[in-house]
């Protein structure tokens, strides 16, 4: 509950109208980034670009806008500033013209060598004109001996380290890449003859394409006018996606191996069934992406479902909380309580995660408000202990609850009648993984167990720093 998004990228190759499709694209992926959403186009001759603060909906809505996004080319992002700054010089993608003609970069994740790059780069004599962490990717290829752009591109690469999906767009090219471990997801689908690039399947669905595979952890996938090649970057890394793709992120009908994300988070709700024995009357999911855990608990326990609380979709990010007279009902703004179904009632709460504790807090009280008689609260996931640094906006160690506090502590904080977390194991079983294996635990989970693989040492020293 409060984690924060990643961000969306698109991109298709050769069709009419590809701004539009494109903005179709970016408009499935929105839940990946509400900040600030950007479109590139290429009309064989002129790149094109128009970034706007705020939502795709808001922006690429009205022939005006699109018609200065020409061409069969295009690539585009939807952003939540995990690095930088949120601006609408950090909206990407990011452009610039190099020596070999221009160069757009739409970025998913977060690097975690950024502090030292940048500092070499300014060092040297590079200007920075944003705060965003993709900047060093496009200065470093700016920066490259190499001669063709592709060597360009891998001698940057060889220089990054953290998570990253990358959607590049060049005179001749549009070009796919994911990190050696794959923790940022990237499909590849097709449109008639037009290859697409999207952070998920959600988005082909949405303009009529067909998924073709996900790129590979360590691949660059090359698209030109030939056709489609692949290059292998890291051959010898095996893959360790983001666990909190299926757990948080990604919408409820993209795909991801073979199945529905919504059956992954129907199978944690089925799991915390399995492993706590709660006595209640009603489970109730905690808007919107408790629900799916909430239907798999109800039903594994036998617990009737009820929409216990009522979601207000017309709340938007940017709501103005003028004083602390009214910043009190910030939650009552997004949230309210379906009375008929709590009062009276021992409940359970469903929710995918607890971050800090603060909303879970507000939700319980309203319940007791509301006149229910008990509040459990289950998580579909286990206790978030570590900080991310691969792209997922979660605070330092000193903010989050359940790195400072025992499921006891946690109970009292959040008010509840009792707390419950879904087991790491059971979270692997929920995914269709038996066992997790300690030397090659399948997913990127160090959010849960520390297990970060990517070395993040330096970042952790600050965040330390921090706390204390």
């Amino acid at each position: 509950m409060g984690l924060k998004e990643e961000c969306g990228v698109f991109g298709i190759f050769d069709i009419d109208e590809a701004s539009v499709l494109t903005t179709l694209g970016l408009h499935a992926l929105q839940h990946r980034g509400q900040e600030g959403a950007g479109i590139v186009s290429y009309d064989g001759d002129t790149f094109h670009a128009v970034k706007k603060e705020g939502l795709v909906s808001d922006n690429f809505n009205n022939a005006s806008t699109l018609d200065k996004l020409p061409g069969r080319r295009a690539i585009g992002h939807v952003r939540y500033s995990t690095t930088g700054d949120s601006k609408l010089a950090n909206v990407q993608p990011l452009f610039a013209n190099l020596s070999a003609g221009g160069f757009a970069c739409a970025h998913n994740g977060n690097l975690t060598n950024t502090r030292e790059l940048r500092r070499a780069l300014v060092n040297t004599g590079s200007i920075f004109q944003t705060t965003s962490d993709t900047e060093i990717i496009l200065q470093l290829v700016a920066r490259s001996k190499k001669s063709k752009t592709i060597d360009k591109i891998k001698d940057a690469l060889s220089q990054i380290e953290g998570a990253y999906s990358l959607i590049i767009m060049t005179n001749k090219k549009l070009i796919g890449i994911k990190d050696p471990f794959g923790i940022r997801p990237l499909v590849l689908g097709k449109k008639n003859n037009a290859y697409v690039l999207a952070s998920e399947t959600c988005a082909l669905d949405m303009i009529g394409a067909n998924y073709v595979r996900d790129v590979e952890n360590g691949e660059m996938v090359i698209i030109t006018d030939s056709g489609i090649e692949s290059i292998k970057l890291a051959p010898n890394h095996y893959e360790r996606p983001c666990i909190f793709e299926r757990i948080y992120f990604a919408r409820p009908d993209s795909i991801i191996d073979g199945q529905s994300v919504y059956t992954y988070r129907k199978n944690l709700g089925d799991q915390l069934a399995r492993e706590h024995h709660v006595v209640a009357d009603v489970v109730v999911p905690v808007p919107d992406s408790g629900a799916p855990a909430a239907i798999g608990y109800s039903q594994a326990s036998g617990i009737p479902f009820e929409l216990g609380i009522i979601r207000n979709h017309y709340v938007g990010r940017t709501f103005i909380e003028p004083s602390q007279s009214i910043r009190q009902f910030g939650v009552k703004l997004k949230h309210s309580v379906n009375q008929s179904s709590i009062k009276n009632k021992r409940v359970i709460l469903i929710d995918d995660s607890i971050v800090r504790g603060t909303t879970a807090n507000k939700v319980v009280k309203m319940m007791f408000e509301a006149g229910a008689k008990e509040v459990h609260f289950g998580i579909s996931s286990p206790p978030i202990k570590h900080p991310d640094f691969y792209g997922i906006d979660t605070p330092q160690y000193s903010e989050l609850i359940a790195a400072n506090h025992n499921i006891e502590e946690i109970t009292n904080i959040i008010g509840a009648t009792s707390v419950f977390f879904l087991s790491l194991e059971g979270t692997y079983k929920a995914m269709g993984i038996e066992k997790r294996d300690a030397k090659n635990p399948q997913f990127t989970d160090h959010c849960f167990t520390g297990d970060y693989p990517i070395n993040v040492s330096g970042i952790l020293a600050q965040n330390h720093a921090l706390t204390n």
